[in-house]
């Protein structure tokens, strides 16, 4: 199983202050060289953390896979045409919200969603949907003709005894879901040390993307061995 290791967090702290440091592509390079598979950064279109800088050079250093989470807009789509990161995962986005509160509303914003699938892949860069835990979700995302869909665990890590459970089986059943529609199928959001362990232990998960966990690891233990940790809860490691 692969981890992708989001490192919007560093930004959201050189952000703060408006100044050079710390460096998300420093923080990138640790993550690499604790295990990571891949970089997700997620460039909003408020430029709260991650700017157009940062992406552009993550796609000139960075070996691995580098995932660009993005809004479903037409700048969003001329950036990634233009930088080419290995893969999109198209995301919803809202100006008021802390973090991404859920998958995208495939109904509502079909429209738009299948643009950005239909120029995006056209120019041979994946496209991965993120969705909520969702049988209907997942055939959407089958009909719109994304190569993969990113299984929201959101709910799951908020949730709490026996209601985790639920969660922890709407995940499970919308993986097979995907799997069965010969999607391949990555989860994430607010997975961290505690929690990973069941959601890691479905089978057929392509890559868990963690990153508000790791980088809370990382204030007491570093980056690289942050990762380290990470990576020795998920099989194959």
């Amino acid at each position: 199983m692969l981890l992708g290791v989001n490192v919007d967090h560093v930004a959201t702290v050189r952000e703060a202050r408006r100044c050079g440091y710390p460096d998300p592509l420093i923080a990138a390079e640790l993550a690499v060289r604790g295990g990571a598979d891949g970089i997700t950064v997620h460039l909003r279109e408020d430029r709260r953390h991650i700017q157009d800088s940062d992406l552009h050079i993550l796609r000139k250093k960075i070996k691995v896979e580098l995932n660009l989470e993005m809004a479903a807009t037409p700048e969003m789509i001329s950036i990634a045409l233009r930088e080419r990161p290995d893969m999109v995962t198209l995301v919803p986005e809202k100006r008021q919200e802390l973090t991404t509160e859920g998958g995208l509303d495939l109904i509502k914003s079909v429209s738009k969603i299948q643009r950005a699938i239909d120029e995006i892949q056209g120019a041979g860069i994946p496209v991965s949907l993120f969705i909520n835990p969702s049988k209907k979700d997942v055939a959407l995302s089958m009909k719109m003709c994304a190569v993969m869909v990113e299984i929201h665990t959101g709910r799951y890590a908020d949730a709490k005894g026996e209601k985790r459970l639920v969660e922890l089986k709407r995940v499970r059943e919308a993986v097979r879901e995907g799997l069965e529609s010969g999607l391949l199928v990555n989860a994430g959001h607010g997975l961290n040390r505690v929690n990973v362990r069941q959601v890691a232990a479905i089978k057929g998960i392509r890559a868990l993307y963690i990153g508000h966990g790791i980088i809370s690891d990382s204030l007491y233990m570093g980056i690289e061995e942050a990762v380290r940790e990470m990576k020795k809860l998920l099989p194959d490691s």
